[in-house]
């Protein structure tokens, strides 16, 4: 009784789970179904079915191209209602399978009609960063004008902002540059108008320290630096500077970074070879402007104090598409526009839209996010008067380097998905007796593939494949193969691993230390490093008798001369990390073959 409730109970989270998970393939979209007739009935049978099916619903099978005829493949028009009838009926008993039409497409971009003008997100590689998260749960404080609520705002989420210019809780734009800059960070998005922005599901905190005229004070920057903190604000973005260095300012910096607030300034548009305040000091990122070609804009500053680089804009003349568009006001009449515009005020939040993506894949630490950004960054080479500081924003890069390491809900269940662990029947088959090894199998096996994908990124191949299945198990289906008369040795040997080969040999089950040990694997990389195939032979033999080994000592830690207890086990444990540790060397970027 006790394990049927525990298979019930299972069964309702894994269900609940899969209804709220939206990456299902199960809520596609389709119009047709698809009937597979078996291959052995004939084409009478399937003619007869095929009439019975219109005449009862109506419809008009029909095969679904030239081709079809041969796999007995037809098409009919139909929904959920028509599946579950054509299901339940007499069909089934002549069909392979009945299922919809699903319809696949191109993985599109957003809706936002004028997504296309914003050659900036697609310059950072955002929309792939969309696919694990958009910001969720991170508040974004633009300390800027202050920012009115424009129609392409209208679904992005608001907390308690403050205007420090007139002293009062609603810090409305009156001037367009905050509004502009905030849809950069958290432009409503997949709303069907308007444009994008980088982390949609983020909230906005205004902080209003410029002036309609868009001058603004230190003290009243310094204090909403401190607002932000003490309000929850995760990001901090500064589109403003000036020359004059403030040690009220900079204690403010460090409050917010103290509290874990990541710090983003514009490096500022005169052109010069550093950039201003607050961009240079500590704990700040400052960041310089790009051009749609990719290379620094002319305004720009660089030098001391440019962290990062980002898409800025640089117009020609009166053609805006070189600019960065966003929904923002005229601030002469109030009312909404859409403006491209163009400096290192723009650049920066793009820097801070990534940053709340960042944080929000699971990095919470601002030393450690400015990592993430940094590293992440497309390198320029030969930059030095540091027009780029560590590169060029990758959106992509540093959402999917934040998320390495950690195991998270929505990467277990996209894996789920892709192995196909979702059916239901895979869990039922077999009752209760089966569920608790399928368990054990499932989450292993996502372990390990959590381990190979994080700490051993590879593209598979045969020689990989080849050396994992040496490596490993070797072909074990030989090993227990008998002839009459015929001497085994051959069979004994091609059916063991290379950690058994030594045993092998000698007709012992006791692994043999010479080979159950890195030092084969280590001669493997030695000698095949420099070629461009093999080289994944010994990586994927490498791997496989480390897990070889790792099993080993945990089944049947048996080995010669050392015997069977904890100086066998531990050689086996030592030689197996010692063997993951040279296939993590030599995958290392900076390892290069000779």
């Amino acid at each position: 009784m006790r394990k049927l409730l525990l298979l019930g109970l299972f069964l309702i989270g894994l269900g609940w789970a899969l209804s709220n998970f939206s990456g299902l393939a199960a809520q596609g979209t389709y119009d047709s179904l698809i009937l597979d007739f078996r291959e052995d009935i004939g084409a009478a049978q399937i003619e007869s079915q095929v009439q019975t099916i219109a005449q009862k619903y109506n419809v008009t099978p029909r095969l679904n191209s030239a081709f079809s005829f041969q796999d007995h493949v037809f098409i009919v028009k139909g929904d959920r209602a028509l599946l579950k009838a054509l299901k339940k009926s007499e069909l089934k008993k002549y069909t392979e399978f009945i299922e919809p039409d699903y319809v696949y497409s191109t993985f599109t971009p957003p809706n936002d009609p004028d997504y296309g003008k914003q050659w900036n997100m697609r310059s950072i590689n955002v929309e792939s960063a969309w696919d694990d998260t958009q910001g969720e749960g991170m508040t974004v404080a633009v300390i800027d004008t202050g920012i009115s609520q424009v129609p392409d705002l209208n679904e992005t989420k608001f907390v308690k902002g403050y205007d420090f210019v007139n002293d009062q809780a609603d810090a409305n734009d009156d001037n367009g540059h905050g509004t502009h800059v905030a849809g950069t960070i958290a432009q409503s998005t997949n709303n069907e108008f308007g444009v994008a922005g980088i982390a949609y599901k983020a909230n906005l905190m205004p902080l209003k320290v410029l002036s309609a005229g868009g001058g603004g004070t230190v003290a009243d920057i310094a204090e909403s630096i401190r607002f932000a903190a003490d309000n929850g604000a995760d990001v901090i973005n500064m589109s403003l500077g000036g020359g004059g260095e403030s040690q009220l300012m900079q204690e403010a910096i460090d409050y917010a970074h103290g509290k874990g607030v990541v710090i983003v300034a514009a490096a500022g548009n005169a052109g010069d070879n550093s950039a201003s305040y607050p961009a240079r000091y500590p704990h700040v990122i400052g960041v310089s402007a790009l051009g749609p070609t990719g290379t620094k804009a002319p305004y720009s500053n660089f030098g001391a104090g440019v962290d990062l680089s980002a898409p800025g804009g640089a117009k020609e003349g009166e053609d805006p598409t070189g600019g960065i568009l966003q929904n923002t006001i005229n601030p002469e009449t109030g009312e909404s526009v859409f403006e491209s515009y163009q400096g290192t005020s723009m650049a920066a939040p793009h820097v801070a839209g990534v940053a709340a993506l960042v944080k929000a894949a699971g990095v919470k630490e601002p030393d450690a996010i400015e990592d993430v950004l940094k590293q992440s960054a497309l390198q320029v080479k030969d930059d030095e008067l540091n027009h780029y500081g560590a590169g060029k924003l990758d959106a992509a890069a540093a959402v999917k380097l934040a998320a390495r390491g950690q195991i998270t809900f929505r990467d277990f269940f996209r894996w789920l998905r892709d192995n196909g662990y979702l059916n239901p029947r895979f869990w039922i088959d077999g009752g209760v007796i089966a569920l608790w090894p399928k368990l054990a199998m499932v989450l292993g096996s996502y372990l390990l593939a959590w381990f190979l994908r994080n700490y051993f990124p590879f593209a598979w191949g045969w020689s990989l494949s080849t050396g994992l299945v040496a490596g490993s198990s070797g072909l074990f289906f030989l090993k227990g193969f008998y002839l009459f008369d015929a001497p085994q040795f051959p069979f004994r040997l091609l059916g063991s691993s290379i950690p058994e080969w030594g045993g092998a040999v000698q007709g012992t089950s006791a692994l043999n230390p010479i080979f159950a040990s890195v030092l084969i694997p280590l001669a493997l990389i030695a000698l095949l490093l420099g070629h461009a195939q093999w080289k994944w032979f010994a990586i994927g033999t490498t791997i496989g008798v480390a897990a070889c080994l790792g099993v080993s000592a945990v089944m049947s830690p048996s080995m010669m001369w050392l015997g069977d207890g904890t100086i066998a086990r531990g050689f086996l444990i030592v030689n197996a990390l010692l063997c993951l540790a040279l296939a993590r060397l030599v995958l290392k970027p900076g390892v290069q073959s000779t």
